[in-house]
């Protein structure tokens, strides 16, 4: 059964996804109206499902009434490059949010996705944490460079066959 948050997510996710939508403004009451909730329920949801980890930017509107404006993010190559250059340690939640995100802008298909999440679930990297999260780091980056390099090898081997 779906929860008011799903139910607030998939609004602004629809919302989000509308033909010629870049950004979408919002009043956090207006919102709340809608689905019967107060304010800070659609706070909550805007802080834990619309992070930039999961391709999402989040900025609050002073002025003529205030408001909130939610933009997707562009990944490119030296914005992967910069995540997976963060730092060594990835937790579960991170690491489906960085591959969401992937997937959502088709740096990888839904399949692969769907493979590199299973290759990094706790149930399979059964480690301590610390260890865990170092080693989940390490796989999904690796696996996305994999993947960059992958059609970069395409392009060279479509290239190679033609001559």
């Amino acid at each position: 059964m779906a929860t008011l948050s799903d139910a607030i997510e998939e609004y602004l996710l629809q919302q989000l996804s509308r033909p010629g939508v870049v950004a979408l403004e919002i009043q956090r009451a207006d919102v709340a109206e809608r689905f019967g909730c107060v304010p800070s329920q659609v706070t909550y949801v805007l802080v834990t499902r619309f992070t930039p980890s999961r391709g999402f930017l989040v900025e609050a509107r002073r002025g003529g009434g205030g408001g909130i404006r939610i933009s997707r993010l562009r990944v490119g190559a030296e914005s992967v490059l910069r995540l997976l250059a963060a730092g060594p340690g990835m937790d579960q939640r991170r690491a489906t949010d960085v591959v969401r995100g992937l997937a959502a802008e088709q740096w990888m298909t839904a399949r692969e996705a769907r493979i590199v999440m299973a290759a990094l679930d706790r149930e399979v990297l059964d480690l301590p944490v610390a260890e865990r999260d170092r080693v989940r780091g390490r796989l999904l980056g690796a696996m996305i460079l994999a993947l960059m390099a992958d059609d970069a090898g395409e392009a060279a081997d479509a290239e190679e066959a033609e001559s």
